[in-house]
């Protein structure tokens, strides 16, 4: 059964990302279709997966990381605008029987992902 999952780690910090608003949108005809939004729990995880099962399907997704109300809730002093606010990352999905995790490794001056297992 296919699966959707992300988790933040707080490379600044060393630790994970808790409470970090993420938004999950798929490409339907050529506009951007909201389809859910979640938030981390205390270890940088979402308490279930994004998508599962028949949920997930081919074609293309974005997950919206919102980093700046993060680090500005964390206290941290970032100048206005913001090097990072709104992360978006956008992937495809080929194969909806397998699992795609996407995490996101983010400081206020630099973010990586990759597709983890």
């Amino acid at each position: 059964m296919g699966k959707l999952t992300t988790h933040v780690l707080d490379t600044a910090a060393g630790k994970p990302g808790k409470n970090i608003r993420i938004e999950l949108y798929s490409l339907q005809n050529d506009s951007w279709e909201h389809l859910k939004t979640v938030k981390t729990n205390d270890d940088g995880r979402c308490d279930t997966p994004l998508l599962e099962g028949s949920d997930l399907k081919t074609g293309q997704y974005e997950l919206v990381f919102h980093a700046g109300e993060y680090f500005e809730e964390t206290g941290i002093n970032l100048p206005e605008p913001k090097f990072l606010d709104e992360i978006v990352l956008r992937f495809g999905v080929p194969d909806a029987s397998e699992h795609y995790h996407v995490p996101l490794l983010v400081s206020p001056y630099s973010y990586s992902t990759y597709r983890g297992s």
